[in-house]
């Protein structure tokens, strides 16, 4: 099963989802010559803890509990690092955020999102990715950033549904 449809399923450990996170995003700052604070540390933390997209707003208990202060500022600035690095991805559709299983290169990011359950997956669609760009460029369009989000019910939700 691709590691991605794992997002889908009740039994997915988490915590191997949060380490490898933690650690590409170390490696990177680190290559890129970046910082990468407790605090944009702890936010891309907490967005992995599961595969459901989390708003601003959800993230700012985690970070007073922590210590740290929690306005809303401090949580948009980390979320914008994060998602300039490509460490997380915003879902337009939600107005929440997910954590880029592949941030070492840049790509367009298409979603599966449950109705049910919120919990979202990125997939591959680069041939999408490319037919929409041919079809912008026969209209003289130029495209600056892609993302697809498909709505519908996860295998979970489906089995527990009438």
């Amino acid at each position: 099963m691709p590691k991605s449809q794992l997002a889908f399923r009740s039994e997915h450990d988490h915590s191997d989802c949060i380490e490898h996170a933690l650690s590409e995003a170390r490696e990177l700052c680190a290559e890129r010559k970046l910082r990468f604070t407790p605090i944009r540390e702890l936010v891309l933390k907490t967005i992995w803890q599961s595969h459901k997209p989390l708003g601003a707003y959800e993230l700012l208990p985690t970070l007073a509990e922590a210590g740290f202060n929690s306005a809303p500022p401090t949580v948009y600035r980390a979320l914008d690092f994060l998602q300039e690095q490509g460490f997380v991805h915003r879902i337009a559709l939600l107005n929440a955020f997910i954590g880029c299983p592949h941030p070492q290169k840049a790509h367009e990011s298409s979603f599966l999102i449950c109705s049910q359950c919120n919990n979202a997956v990125e997939i591959e669609t680069s041939g999408i990715s490319k037919e929409v760009n041919k079809q912008a460029g026969l209209l003289g369009f130029i495209p600056e950033q892609q993302s697809i989000e498909v709505l519908g019910i996860c295998p979970e939700c489906q089995r527990v549904s009438p």
